[in-house]
């Protein structure tokens, strides 16, 4: 079982040409509604990818929180304990302009009233997969994250958007999943990211997978690590490339695939998710990551 617990958004998607610098405004024909929030996109990419997942949040009393319950459950995902807030739903307004760069702000409403103990000890244990980020409170994170370890849950934290996080709890993490600005702020240092991927994972006892956009990504470990290329599309819209990345990696792992190969279906996913509009909207499913692996070869070892 995959556990997510995270924030639920409906996203406002604006195309343009061009993002609006400071005191700019842009015009473009319409916008699109469509599901998101990083804790639901990477639960419905791994359900998408054949897990089995539930998520754990909060969404408002209104039309947007009702339309994310339906776009999650038409994902396979189990949204049986996300509770309503009588805050709004969260709502992202996120512009994508012609070279697919995006600009995002977040409105968080009913995922601040999100907290750990939504999740009963019960839940969690050995053949559980807690997955987290950085969208909801982050003591709300780090106590479920904490308590996972103790009861022998799998761990991981995708620390997005950027956030320190305490000492204890990245002894309490299985795999941290970062962008190079990501790993720097967890770090607490600039450099190299694979120097700082690979003291976080020496400090922490960890491994420490970081994205490296169309570079690909690596993943560091105590004793040794992997790298991984970037699947070779053309991109539309990089949105949801880092949740489909996360979920999907978290869903590989939790079926028992070792990490090279983990990491090769998530790379194969991101790049997929880059060829369509939106962040859910853009996921592939099981079959479509199969037939993109013979596009990117295996991971290999990096020192």
């Amino acid at each position: 079982m995959l556990l997510v617990f995270g924030s639920l958004n409906a996203d406002l998607v604006f195309q343009v040409e061009a993002l609006p610098r400071p005191g700019e405004t842009v015009l473009c024909p319409g916008y699109q509604l469509a599901a998101g929030g990083k804790g639901a996109n990477q639960a419905a990419a791994a359900a998408k990818a054949g897990a089995a997942v539930r998520m754990v949040g909060h969404v408002g009393a209104d039309s947007f929180g009702q339309f994310l319950r339906e776009a999650l459950a038409a994902a396979g995902v189990d949204g049986a304990k996300i509770a309503t807030s009588e805050a709004a739903t969260g709502i992202a307004v996120i512009g994508v302009d012609r070279s697919a760069e995006n600009q995002i702000m977040v409105a968080s409403g009913a995922n601040l009233d999100s907290h750990a103990g939504q999740i009963e000890d019960a839940e969690l244990g050995p053949g559980v997969t807690a997955l987290c980020q950085n969208e909801i409170r982050p003591e709300a994170t780090f106590a479920l994250l904490e308590r996972a370890k103790a009861r022998g849950a799998r761990t991981i934290l995708n620390l997005a958007p950027a956030g320190e996080v305490p000492e204890g709890v990245l002894d309490a993490l299985d795999l941290l999943v970062v962008n190079q600005i990501e790993a720097a702020t967890a770090a607490g240092a600039q450099g190299d990211p694979a120097v700082l991927a690979r003291d976080l994972a020496v400090r922490h006892g960890l491994t420490c997978v970081v994205t490296l956009g169309g570079a690909g990504a690596l993943a560091l470990g105590p004793d040794g690590g992997w790298r991984i290329e970037a699947l070779s599309v053309e991109a539309l819209d990089t949105t949801g490339a880092g949740d489909a990345f996360t979920g999907v990696l978290a869903a590989a792992l939790d079926q028992g695939l070792a990490l090279p190969q983990a990491l090769r279906r998530a790379s194969v996913a991101a790049g997929l998710a880059c060829t369509r509009i939106g962040a859910q909207t853009s996921q592939p499913g099981r079959a479509a990551i199969e037939a993109g692996l013979a596009q990117l070869a295996e991971a290999a070892p990096f020192a």
